[in-house]
């Protein structure tokens, strides 16, 4: 027995020592050389953009849109209230005040729309802020086929029709005539289906497929422009702002699903879901809800903001090249991101 084992010892040995050495006979494989590059889109700042007049200043950056020339359209609440920047950031004009600014919209005739939720109206503007067209009443508020209370955006139809949402109040879509008479009105306070817990933005695509931004319940609700519902893009983003391009690709901006946060009474008593956000991102979908690219920008603190970062992202809106362009609320700007493949 004795014996035996002594053989198997000395031949567990010789197999081992005779694996080392074969080992040792092999090459190290070569480490992996990685092709550098991008498989997704991204985005640089560019920082000096634009040159804003000196004696401007900036406040709440909540509205912004890009003209057929790229033109840049920003809706701040300061004065003048509604800035106009060529694409390489010269000052062109601006028209227009008050503290109540929203979100801004251009027709497919070039009409500009704005919304002050602080005096409860819809204007639709000439380029040199002539006012065309009041849907609500200046200073009231109601839920009414008259009055709106804090709405929030607006968005055309292909017949011209104008849908508003109605928004920080009475958490409902208003549908009017191109005249501004009243027509329909759908929602109510509500986490189910076909309600709305601030419906924060709103916007229209080429087949008139209406998509709401229901921003509580984090969540893209999109309706026919009878008032039903179609479809609920739901636990994808906090949806703050949109931009449909010509091809009706779907860009979102706000943040990433998240909690209700215990409030800072002292800095944000009325704060709605995701304020502040823990991050910031934009998004673009398909029309049936599939993401189709995601990407996140750094999140600023409050008052030292750096070029590139955001803070409550609120508005967004594409130029021809694919540049985006963001504007915020505490960060008070807008910032040219240079779309990069």
């Amino acid at each position: 027995m004795k014996t035996h084992m002594r053989f198997f010892t000395f031949g567990l040995s010789l197999l081992v020592a005779v694996a080392a050495a074969h080992g040792q006979d092999k090459k190290t494989p070569p480490d992996p050389v990685y092709p550098e590059v991008n498989p997704s889109p991204w985005y640089e700042v560019e920082a000096d953009w634009p040159q804003k007049p000196k004696d401007f200043k900036w406040e709440a950056m909540p509205g912004v849109a890009v003209d057929a020339e790229d033109n840049v359209w920003i809706y701040t609440r300061s004065t003048p209230a509604v800035q106009v920047y060529a694409p390489d950031g010269k000052y062109l004009f601006g028209w227009g005040g008050g503290d109540g600014a929203h979100h801004i919209k251009i027709d497919r005739e070039g009409n500009i729309w704005t919304v002050d939720f602080a005096q409860h109206i819809v204007q639709k503007h000439k380029r040199d802020g002539t006012v065309l067209l009041t849907v609500g009443v200046t200073g009231e508020a109601a839920e009414d086929d008259k009055h709106f209370y804090m709405p929030t955006d607006v968005a055309i139809a292909s017949n011209g029709d104008i849908f508003v949402s109605d928004g920080y109040g009475n958490q409902r879509v208003v549908h009017l005539t191109k005249d501004g008479v009243f027509v329909n009105a759908w929602g109510s306070m509500g986490t189910d289906d076909g309600k709305f817990s601030i419906p924060h933005a709103i916007a229209i695509d080429s087949k008139d497929r209406i998509y709401v931004a229901d921003r509580n319940n984090g969540r893209v609700q999109v309706y026919n422009t009878a008032g039903e519902l179609v479809d609920s893009w739901k636990h994808i983003v906090v949806p703050w702002g949109f931009w449909i391009t010509a091809n009706d690709e779907i860009w979102v901006c706000g943040s990433s699903p998240m909690a209700w946060q215990e409030k800072d009474m002292k800095k944000y008593p009325t704060a709605p879901l995701g304020c502040p956000p823990r991050d910031q991102i934009i998004m673009r979908f398909d029309t049936n809800g599939k993401v189709q690219q995601v990407y996140s920008f750094p999140k600023g603190a409050d008052g030292k903001e750096k070029p590139g970062e955001l803070n409550w992202v609120h508005c967004i809106a594409l130029d021809s090249k694919g540049n985006v362009y963001l504007g915020d609320i505490q960060g008070k700007r807008v910032q040219k991101f240079l779309a990069k493949n």
